[in-house]
């Protein structure tokens, strides 16, 4: 029984100890926790609302005509410049062949008003003679008049006949004015008539390779509704290339989490297609303009009807590096996860503005114009005088 009040105290030391250890794994665990959000979690921000977007360029043909071949199928690889399909050339050969005959002749017409317009010329110099005889008829039978050796009437008649002359010159001068005004200035290349037919042959030149239909860029192809015999129109949707070596994310932050978001920073993308495998390094390059919803076909309406607040979200996009994705391919809609570092927080929330350099571009619909040149040339010389 002595030793009861010794046990009672030594236990009540035991269970004081305990708690005091608790207490401390509970203040250590909070401080541990403090410090995580501090330096760590509050320096970042995460969504799972990300999907991986790109460019879908859809192929359309540029001039009308029926599909008559498709050489690229679905999920094919494409460069830019291969021939995905064909039209039928026989609309733009006959319009070829039309508008090369149409140059031939707009040659040969304006052979023939330079002709025109010498004879023309001639016939002012034959004018001119007229009227040069019908004035030293008059001039001799003048003077007789006053010794009565001629009729007062002849003399008369010969008045008339130098008028008569003299308005049959001016309209020659006239008619010759207006034969050289087609064709003075320029020689038979250099026509107005002739330049016009060349353009026309040159656009049925360009007209006939565009049965051709092409890739403007390297991809594969998706969304491919063409068929061999459907008659098509300029800018119809005949299918999709979409580069996959150039993809980016949407991750659609909440508005609270857009303020410490900046352009530049560092991001952190994990795809659900290879899980934690495979981690993707990028940049924060802008936030969007607008709400997903602002941009909705049909936008909200909150100042009608009962309102119920919705957190918004922003699109903000994330580039990719290429390498990488050359290594772990995406395809575009791809859900993924993604983390800013937001640690730096001195750059830009608004992009800048746009400079000079092209976003994209495409030089496979650069024609070599110098053949239709040269084939035009051709024509024109063909239909020109031969020299002896």
């Amino acid at each position: 029984m002595s030793d009861s009040p010794t046990a009672a105290t030594g236990d009540n030391g035991k269970r004081r100890a305990l708690l005091l250890l608790i207490g401390l794994v509970f203040v250590l665990a909070g401080l541990a926790w403090y410090l995580a959000w501090r330096l760590v979690f509050s320096q970042r921000e995460v969504t799972d609302d990300a999907y991986v977007n790109g460019n879908q360029v859809i192929v359309s043909a540029q001039i009308p005509g029926t599909v008559v071949a498709i050489l690229a199928d679905d999920t094919q690889r494409v460069e830019a410049g291969q021939v995905l399909a064909r039209l039928d050339p026989t609309d733009t050969e006959l319009a070829l062949a039309k508008a090369s005959s149409a140059l031939a002749h707009a040659v040969r017409q304006v052979r023939q008003l330079g002709e025109s317009a010498a004879q023309a010329d001639v016939a002012i110099a034959a004018r001119r003679l007229d009227l040069a005889r019908a004035q030293a008829d008059l001039a001799r039978r003048t003077p007789l008049l006053a010794d009565k050796a001629v009729a007062a009437e002849e003399v008369a008649h010969l008045r008339d006949g130098v008028e008569l002359a003299r308005s049959a010159l001016d309209a020659a001068q006239r008619q010759a004015a207006a034969a050289h005004a087609l064709i003075d200035g320029s020689d038979v290349a250099g026509n107005p008539a002739v330049l016009q037919a060349r353009a026309a042959f040159r656009e049925a030149w360009v007209n006939a390779r565009r049965n051709a239909i092409l890739a403007p860029i390297s991809g594969y192809v998706a969304q491919r509704n063409v068929q061999v015999g459907n008659r098509v129109q300029p800018g119809q949707p005949l299918l999709t290339v979409i580069p996959l070596h150039d993809l980016w994310i949407d991750a659609n932050f909440k508005e609270s989490q857009l303020a410490n978001i900046r352009i530049g920073q560092p991001a952190h993308v994990e795809s659900d297609v290879y899980g934690g495998k495979v981690e993707y390094t990028g940049k924060v390059v802008g936030l969007g303009a607008g709400t997903g919803s602002a941009f909705a076909l049909l936008p909200p309406q909150n100042a009608s009807g009962n309102w119920i607040k919705v957190v918004q979200r922003v699109p903000v996009r994330i580039a990719l590096d290429a390498a990488q994705l050359e290594r772990h391919p995406l395809r575009i809609g791809l859900s993924t996860t993604v983390k800013i570092d937001t640690h730096e927080r001195n750059g830009r929330m608004l992009a800048p503005p746009a400079g000079e350099a092209m976003v994209a571009q495409t030089d496979v619909y650069a024609r070599d114009l110098a053949k239709a040149d040269a084939e035009a040339d051709a024509i024109i010389t063909a239909n020109l005088p031969t020299t002896h």
